[in-house]
């Protein structure tokens, strides 16, 4: 299983930006992906999540209308559209993948791999 981030950066308050997790090595046919963040001196915490089988999606309540959780036909890629972004959403972003069971949800230890994390940074 691997899981590749991508698309972080540094962008200015009120920006967007594009994260992109490439998964691969596994042929399940029902899991979540989901995207998590850490910043410096917190705990990791959930962003959103999307299923493989319907698309459903969960988002943290400080994700819900600024965040954009999809994935490509392929189903080998997911997203996270991120707009509006603030100063306090500078953190490393990680996607993660879960092959338990439904419900699926937005905490860490749930979740099965890893990718090794990409860096987001808002400046004011």
């Amino acid at each position: 299983v691997q899981l590749v981030e991508s698309g972080g950066g540094l962008v200015q308050s009120g920006g967007s930006l594009r994260l992109s997790c490439a998964c691969s090595g596994f042929f399940f046919d029902d899991y979540a992906v989901a995207w998590f963040r850490q910043a410096p001196g917190k705990e990791r915490e959930g962003v959103s999540l999307i299923s493989s089988s319907d698309a459903a999606t969960d988002y943290a309540d400080f994700a819900k209308g600024r965040f954009t959780i999809s994935t490509n036909s392929a189903k080998d890629t997911v997203y996270l559209q991120m707009n509006s972004l603030k100063p306090d959403h500078t953190a490393v972003y990680y996607c993660a993948v879960d092959f338990g069971p439904k419900p699926w949800e937005l905490v860490p230890w749930e979740y099965d791999y890893w990718g090794q994390g990409t860096q987001v940074t808002v400046s004011s």
